[in-house]
């Protein structure tokens, strides 16, 4: 086996789906496995493989992507890699084509966003039985493939991602922290209470906002201030118009004070220095990357008790809450924020969970073992 591996991303959007690889790369060559990239030309997904240090094969259009499938086993062919690993669903057109052309290559697929409905048609049938292995993120996510995927169960692996711990060790200094706060907002004393991820539908900023708005009639007498993180922008992935309603939400419970808009910031780790609490109360996450970003921050995390978060936190790591009951998130809040010792230990715990159970190491180790064996290995 080369040890070498092609990631193929043909898509023009921003998000955790699209940041994989190249967020993967530098660990795959600790690993000593050499990366290539097939991306969109111009897209972000293209200029993500050149700031990891390679330069991707890119195509004008996905969809034409059939069409230079010729030129992608030509490339395959001149660099030695003999693995495909696809990222999004559409793009398994391609790579089924490929691995139909040349049986010899071998096809993943990682399924970043949970499927919703049956793929059991002739067509997916087809893509999705050129599949060496389907990697599912979550249980949550794996027991929904289970139904969905017209695969037998030991092709359909969970596999957890991971993140490298060391950026989120706290590194400021007592001045440098505080200088941080005022610069977002936060009144000397009080609680910073932060939400991190794109503003859009789904991911919970609405509730998130109620909440704190319960809190400041229940707690009259608590001092805390809300950060919401995340790119304002269609550019920097968020919603324009959801930005825009939560910007009205806010105004009308008379929370303009008390809750900042950071705008897209690439100093998340330096960020979560500044909160005491951190919130992620989306709908139905595939996985919660900012659950365990947080979470190897040592930060005091409530979550959403949906989709795979309960997977990453309990009660000794955090907090969890359903997700449309601003009441319950509200208690949570209050909980945590009346008292510090409480988010000490919780947070202790959580970064101690990171680094057993969520490394990026651990995660590409696992990836490797699957890309390295021909047959493909039984079992979680």
């Amino acid at each position: 086996m080369s040890h070498k591996v092609l990631h193929i991303c043909l898509s023009s959007g921003w998000g955790g789906l699209e940041m994989y690889p190249s967020r993967i790369i530098p660990e795959l060559a600790r690993q000593g496995w050499q990366a290539h990239g097939l991306a969109l030309a111009g897209s972000r997904v293209a200029e993500s493989f050149r700031e990891a240090g390679i330069e991707p094969l890119t195509l004008a259009s996905k969809g034409r992507a059939l069409l230079a499938a010729g030129r992608v086993l030509a490339y395959l062919g001149a660099q030695g890699v003999d693995v495909i690993h696809c990222h999004k669903s559409s793009d398994l057109r391609l790579g089924a084509l490929l691995v139909t052309l040349r049986p010899s290559l071998r096809l993943f697929f990682t399924d970043h966003m949970g499927v919703t409905r049956p793929k059991k048609d002739l067509y997916h049938r087809w893509a999705y039985g050129k599949v060496t292995r389907l990697f599912a993120i979550s249980e949550a996510t794996r027991q929904r493939n289970l139904a969905a995927f017209p695969l037998p169960a030991e092709r359909i692996r969970r596999l957890y991602l991971g993140i490298d711990p060391a950026p989120y060790v706290p590194r400021l200094d007592d001045p440098a922290r505080a200088a941080l706060r005022r610069a977002l907002g936060v009144p000397e004393g009080a609680v910073a209470i932060g939400l991190p991820g794109r503003l859009t539908p789904g991911k919970g900023q609405e509730v998130w906002i109620e909440a704190l708005a319960r809190l400041a009639e229940a707690s009259p007498g608590l001092a805390w201030h809300g950060v919401l993180i995340g790119g304002l922008t269609a550019e920097e992935g968020s919603d324009e118009a959801h930005v825009a309603a939560l910007r009205r939400r806010i105004g009308e419970l008379g929370l303009e004070a008390r809750i900042a808009f950071t705008g897209f910031r690439r100093d998340l780790p330096r960020l979560f220095e500044a909160l005491e609490i951190v919130c992620v109360p989306s709908r139905n996450e595939a996985f919660g990357l900012k659950v365990i970003e947080a979470m190897a921050a040592g930060k005091a995390v409530v979550g959403s008790d949906s989709g795979a978060i309960p997977e990453l936190l309990d009660v000794e790591t955090g907090r969890l809450a359903p997700p449309e009951d601003a009441a319950a998130w509200a208690a949570a809040l209050a909980e945590l924020a009346d008292d510090a010792e409480l988010r000490q230990r919780l947070g202790q715990a959580a970064r101690h969970r990171v680094e057993k159970d969520f490394t990026l190491a651990a995660h590409v180790a696992s990836l490797t073992r699957e890309y390295e064996n021909p047959k493909g290995a039984e079992g979680e």
